[in-house]
């Protein structure tokens, strides 16, 4: 498996940046051993590298002189936000101070007429959509855990909406942000759009916490649709199923959200959902538009699916029926587990060209069988994005090299289809060995800019640039 490598620890700097910042933050600094390893990597499979310790800041001000601190003694920086990261964005391998944003938690002003919000970075996107529901607004990015907003910038997240509304790089207009040297700047203004110097945003959006801290975000925001229309059909083969979304895409018929999920995938979402889908490979749709609008492009969709062999189409607009369906696949993690009690999950996503989605997932499918792998799959296939969840017995040493060989062979073969070895969980830890065979002499640009902005290598270090 990939190892989460320690990095050299810096003691004295460590030692005396934990004696200033306890006198400036009391309580509000914490170095429990429980604590720091919640802080640490506890999802899927990479190693626990806990932090020395956890700072609660409550304003930018305060992540500027946690900042500041740590820039002045050479001590690692790691945000925090909700922990729900993938691929070990939070652990601490040379150790450092995890800046948990949970208590940044307010959302500081709504420009209706413009539709944009500007939030603190602890805001999870559930609480923004339950604030602005009674003002007809909402933001539409939703990855499968109720991430924080800042967490969901800093690693680029997408979700099952990104189809039709784009991932975070498409929706934050704005950020604020701490560098590593504790200078607090904004990237750009509330204007939909500028032409001034560098694009900061895009630059911070996806870095991961390696070139600053995000201590605000303006957001763009959406309407809330007149009607909204989910729809599942059945497929005889995830292939025929892959087939459907490209010709859906080419007709240029405006999905919300087009999921797939394999015949593993409906069998766990029936048993911990108490669903009765048919058992077969599945596609869950939603249309946004005008109860006209939606009912024409569920037509249209049946239409095309009909043609690659597509069955027992049902469609709703019942809010009930829907938030039932979908909060099934946003469980779909959780599920899988069931599939086999006690294995540990190990979730890794790859994105590849529409017009290759049919045979990447279809070699994945082929490949975690030869391999004697169980692998749910569930993807964002309107984008070309999918995921495997390998369950895997942690104790058994050969199930776990087949695991990492696994993964290792994914990320080649979607990379030599002119994909990338993560859609959306970003670089972290875990994918590092292939940001350099997707990206080549890229990643040495990528390096220049992090030495540049982060010289002492503070910010969030071991994370997406080899060192």
């Amino acid at each position: 498996m990939v190892q989460a490598t320690s990095l050299p620890r810096n003691e004295p700097g460590i030692k005396a940046a934990l004696g200033v910042l306890k006198q400036q933050f009391a309580d509000r600094l914490q170095t429990g051993q429980a604590i720091r390893e919640q802080h640490g990597h506890t999802t899927t499979w990479i190693d626990n590298q806990a932090p020395d310790a956890v700072v609660f800041p409550t304003s930018t001000q305060e992540v500027s002189d946690i900042v500041k601190v740590c820039a002045q003694y050479g001590v690692p920086v790691i945000p925090f936000g909700t922990g729900t990261s993938l691929e070990g964005h939070v652990n601490a391998p040379a150790g450092g101070i995890s800046v948990d944003m949970s208590r940044m938690d307010k959302i500081l002003a709504v420009h209706a007429e413009d539709l944009d919000v500007v939030v603190q970075p602890g805001v999870t996107r559930e609480q923004l959509n339950t604030f602005l529901r009674d003002q007809g607004l909402f933001f539409p990015i939703d990855p499968g855990a109720n991430a924080s907003l800042g967490g969901m910038a800093a690693t680029r997240a997408s979700g099952t909406n990104a189809v039709r509304y784009g991932t975070m790089k498409d929706n934050v207009i704005a950020l604020e942000v701490v560098m590593a040297d504790g200078e607090v700047i904004r990237t750009a203004q509330r204007a939909k759009k500028s032409s001034a110097g560098y694009d900061l945003t895009r630059l911070m959006v996806g870095s991961e916490g390696t070139l600053g801290l995000i201590t605000e975000i303006t957001l763009r925001l959406q309407g809330i649709p007149e009607a909204i229309r989910s729809a599942r059909c059945a497929f005889r083969s995830v292939d025929d199923a892959c087939r459907a979304v490209m010709m859906t895409i080419q007709y240029g018929i405006p999905v919300a959200r087009i999921e797939l999920l394999d015949t593993m995938s409906v069998k766990a979402a029936n048993t911990y959902s108490k669903l009765d889908l048919p058992e077969v490979p599945l596609l869950l749709l939603e249309f946004h538009g005008s109860e006209a609008g939606v009912v024409e492009q569920a037509d249209m969709f049946n239409s095309i699916a009909e043609e690659f062999g597509g069955f027992d189409f049902e469609a709703t607009s019942t809010a009930e029926e829907r938030n039932k369906l979908w909060q099934a696949r946003h469980d779909m993690y959780w599920a899988g587990l069931g599939l086999r009690p006690g294995a540990k999950g190990l979730s890794t996503d790859v994105c590849v060209p529409i017009s290759r989605l049919a045979e990447c997932v279809g070699k994945a499918r082929d490949k975690a069988e030869e391999m004697g792998l169980l692998a749910p799959m569930v993807g964002h296939v309107g984008d070309g994005n999918f995921h495997a969840l390998l369950l895997i017995d942690m104790d058994s040493a050969e199930e776990r090299q087949k695991a990492d060989d696994y993964i290792g062979w994914l990320n080649d073969m979607a990379i030599s289809m002119d994909g990338t070895c993560t859609g959306e969980h970003g670089i972290g830890q875990g994918k590092r060995p292939y940001l350099n065979k997707e990206l080549g002499a890229a990643t040495r640009y990528m390096a220049a800019v992090k030495a540049a902005l982060d010289p002492d290598n503070i910010m969030n270090p071991g994370k997406i640039i080899s060192d």
